[in-house]
């Protein structure tokens, strides 16, 4: 899994090699017994194995560990381009090799021109569709169709409008068809989307009137309860009549604690006034 030997700039010692492979180390990997192998020869001989590969002792993946030092001085050292073959001479660090391949002009591409299967360098994508290309557009018919001419028709010379314009109306036919059947899929998949969505609303209209009626429920109960706790305060309390006629309730202890701690105001009625007012207690 590691870097063949032939596209580095210079010879590279034995102990940047992995034991398995017999390449410059990738993702170098060490097991406890201290040997180093490329992490994609090591872990699946570590799992289907279970034993170093130079037969010292058993291991599991869970015991390798990276070995960074190692793994900086062979990013640091000098590699071909991958594209060396297609004419690319330059040479780059290896940490550096990655950004220059997505930049590399000789990477291979191939021709846009429609029609055309042939695969070039980058670099010479433009000319080619320019200059060479058979597929390349040369111009418009002057006979009547109206068409764009291609380099190969012209040289040829086997262009019949009639056969041209056949050929532009299957294409665009097969291209409508295609775009039915894709309107077809569409719709079908936003409809099923719909009725999933449909389904959703119903079902969280239906767990909100769940939810509403079990607070209700819990409501009446806690109505009840407070009623119940009104009367039995009502039956207990003693009434006293003050010098300004105003009557005030005053509460007896229950089980331990005076009732009116249990509430934040009383209603007062005065006689002279003849008008409730709120108390609030302290």
């Amino acid at each position: 899994m590691g870097f063949d030997l032939d596209r580095f700039a210079e010879d590279v010692d034995s102990d940047l090699k992995c034991k398995l492979c017999a390449k410059v180390l990738e993702e170098p990997l060490s097991t406890p017994c201290g040997h180093v192998f490329c992490a994609g020869c090591l872990l699946p001989w570590a799992v289907q194995q279970r034993l170093c590969p130079l037969q010292c002792q058993s291991i599991c993946a869970k015991e390798l560990h990276q070995v960074l030092p190692l793994k900086n001085l062979i990013q640091k050292l000098d590699i071909r381009c991958d594209y060396h073959a297609r004419g690319c001479a330059k040479t780059v660090k290896l940490q550096e090799l990655r950004d220059h391949v997505e930049m590399c002009d000789y990477s291979p591409a191939q021709c846009r021109n429609k029609g055309c299967k042939e695969v070039l360098n980058l670099r010479d994508m433009d000319s080619h569709m320019r200059e060479s290309c058979d597929y390349r557009p040369v111009g418009i018919c002057q006979k009547g169709c109206g068409l764009v001419l291609l380099h190969k028709d012209l040289i040829q010379g086997n262009h019949c409008c009639l056969r041209a314009l056949r050929a532009q109306n299957g294409a665009l036919q097969v291209k409508m068809s295609s775009l039915e059947q894709d309107t077809k899929k569409q719709t079908v998949k936003w409809s099923k989307r719909e009725k999933s969505l449909l389904a959703q609303v119903s079902a969280l209209q239906n767990e909100v009137q769940l939810t509403a009626l079990r607070y209700q429920k819990k409501f009446n109960q806690y109505m009840i309860h407070i009623n119940n706790i009104t009367k039995y305060v009502a039956s207990h309390c003693k009434v006293r009549k003050k010098k300004k006629k105003i009557w005030v309730i005053h509460c007896t202890r229950w089980r331990g604690h005076h009732l009116l701690l249990f509430f934040l105001s009383l209603l007062i009625f005065p006689w002279k006034c003849l008008s409730w007012y709120m108390k609030y207690c302290r």
